[in-house]
């Protein structure tokens, strides 16, 4: 007996209600295989794979992706927007001052999302963004030295 193959990215798009294209799932490929990238790195690899795509068919997909909660973008302060394959466990970042690099972290105390606001002003919250700054160990090292 053969175990269950994961659902591939045309079944993922399928289920969101999206329309599968070629562009669309080498999108979703080229954020799930990154790492927290930006804009002009998914298009070159979503080239690499369809060949031609318009920076603006990229952002369009990008946002369609995003909206149906196949992927996630951050957008630190300072810095372009970043994208992700890593949904729905409220996890938060740690990037580096210096070079950039974008790491996850997981849920620092108890159940999502994460932090209690000292007060809601009756909001329903449902997740909490916290991003640390700082040096990366790379970065560190070479500021010591």
């Amino acid at each position: 007996m053969t175990a269950a193959q994961p659902p591939t990215a045309a079944d993922e798009l399928r289920g969101a209600g999206l329309r599968v294209t070629a562009a669309r799932v080498a999108l979703l490929d080229a954020v799930r295989h990154g790492d927290h990238l930006g804009v002009d790195a998914i298009a070159s690899g979503v080239r690499e794979r369809v060949g031609h795509i318009s920076l603006q068919a990229v952002y369009e997909g990008l946002h369609a992706l995003t909206a149906a909660g196949l992927i996630r973008r951050i957008e630190p302060a300072g810095s372009p927007a970043r994208f992700e394959g890593r949904v729905g466990d409220n996890h938060h970042h740690l990037i580096c001052r210096s070079c950039g690099a974008v790491a996850d972290v997981d849920c620092a105390v108890g159940d999502a999302p994460c932090l209690t606001a000292s007060d809601d002003h009756g909001y329903a919250i449902d997740e909490a963004e916290v991003i640390y700054w700082g040096l990366c160990p790379g970065c560190s090292t070479a500021r010591s030295s």
